[in-house]
């Protein structure tokens, strides 16, 4: 294989990939072999008509395609290890020779890693953030815990009031007629969560279990029923059943329940200690965020088209793969937004040029001030994914081929820019 390297304009280039005759003969050969059952030529049996015969009826460019798809991803991977340019886009193909006693030759079109003219990266200022925690942070976060320990009561000696659990049924009628989807039974609603239509919930406060309670409401100009869309609509409604809910009392009872101490004041220390040192891990990624973001504002690059085409796929094929772990497929969110794969590429394309900039700019910072990993840095690295991965480290290092190992390699020495330029930030307070 033979590698010939063009620069373009806009930090693109174009490869020149050119493959040995005898491998492409061994690509035709593959593709015939891959092909021949499929292949029925009266006087031979399904699949064992020889390929001379085959092109001899259909002509020797019969397999040529399939060979082309044959070649190119492997030629295609070692022009990528042998190139000396670091190419930051998948490739535009184009096939320029083709012939049979010919070598292969084809042109992948791509982008090149842009260079980054960097501003200024050690002393930016950013806004001090405030890390104290106060008395209502530590009653809000005890709140949450009782609320999860509250316990449902059924009631049934008074009618609805807000914050009650009900279940109802109801019917709805526009313009004296039932509507489709208008009628639910045993239906569970929350007085005050905003679930249903607004102004229906609090309609409901004061209704008895068992009698019917009318309850007028026009439905949203942006609803998404066309046909219901700013019309005025009567359900009838039955409360069936009451539930509110009952909060421990705050209390050393209370703490013991929920936590290894034995007091309310020793339990509230620790939430305290808690939100600190969440808030000081918030208020660091909160500081590397906003001091790499001035980085990257001042500093300069042209970033080709074909580059950010690439990330954005990337990010929409990398959410299409977390919500198939969810157990929902990108062809039924699709269906459920009302939206098409290419306008979800388009929409991402701010964050994904954001996302481009900033690791260029944090590849060029960890250049400049030689921040490279260590090996050791590597090795926790690995053993941060084992237990991610539940693997053991010695088959998720077994996984790791050299090209693997640089992205890894690179991954880390941005992490160690971002937290350079972070640690040399200066830090101003709020106006």
């Amino acid at each position: 294989m033979s590698l010939q390297v063009e620069k373009l304009e806009k930090n693109m280039a174009k490869l020149t990939i050119e493959t040995g005759v005898e491998e492409f003969e061994k690509a035709i050969e593959k593709a015939y072999q891959k092909e021949k059952n499929k292949i029925s030529i009266p006087g031979f049996r399904k699949g064992k008509v020889p390929r001379q015969i085959v092109e001899k009826m259909y002509g020797k460019e019969v397999f040529f395609e399939e060979a082309a798809n044959i070649l190119i991803p492997d030629a295609y991977d070692k022009a990528l290890d042998e190139c000396e340019e670091e190419i930051v886009s998948s490739p535009q193909i184009e096939v320029t020779q083709i012939e049979a006693g010919k070598p292969f030759v084809f042109t992948a079109t791509v982008a090149l890693k842009p260079e980054v003219k960097l501003g200024k990266y050690k002393g930016v200022k950013v806004e001090k953030i405030d890390t104290a925690v106060t008395d209502e942070e530590v009653d809000a976060e005890i709140e949450k815990e009782r609320q999860n320990n509250a316990r449902n009561i059924t009631v049934e000696d008074r009618p609805v009031k807000d914050g009650d659990m009900t279940t109802l049924d109801f019917e709805g009628f526009v313009d004296g007629e039932v509507f489709e989807g208008g009628k639910g039974e045993n239906y569970p609603l929350t007085i005050g969560s905003g679930a249903f239509i607004p102004g229906f919930e609090e309609q409901l406060v004061g209704a008895k279990i068992g009698e019917e309670t009318e309850v007028k409401v026009t439905f949203p100009e942006d609803y998404q029923a066309e046909h219901l869309q700013g019309k005025e609509a009567i359900f009838k409604c039955t409360v069936k059943e009451i539930k509110e809910r009952e909060l421990p009392e705050l209390n050393d009872e209370f703490a013991s329940d929920v936590s290894e101490f034995e007091t309310l004041a020793e339990y509230r220390e620790d939430v305290k200690k808690n939100l600190e040192e969440q808030k000081i891990k918030d208020a660091k990624r909160e500081k590397e965020d906003a001091a790499v973001k001035a980085v990257v504002e001042a500093s300069e690059m042209e970033i080709p088209e074909a580059m950010l085409a690439t990330q954005q796929k990337q990010m929409v094929d990398e959410f299409a793969q977390r919500i198939t772990m969810q157990g929902l497929s990108m062809e039924q969110y699709l269906q459920y937004t009302g939206t098409d794969y290419q306008q979800m590429v388009e929409q991402v394309k701010p964050q994904a040029e954001e996302k481009i900039r900033s690791r260029l700019v944090l590849e060029a910072v960890a250049k400049a001030e030689k921040l490279e990993p260590t090996e050791e840095d590597y090795e926790e690295e690995l053993k941060t994914m084992a237990e991610v991965y539940q693997m053991k480290i010695d088959k998720v290092r077994d996984l790791m081929g050299e090209r693997e190992k640089k992205g890894i390699m690179q991954d880390l020495a941005v992490r160690k820019a971002a937290e350079f330029i972070a640690e040399n930030a200066k830090e101003s307070k709020a106006k």
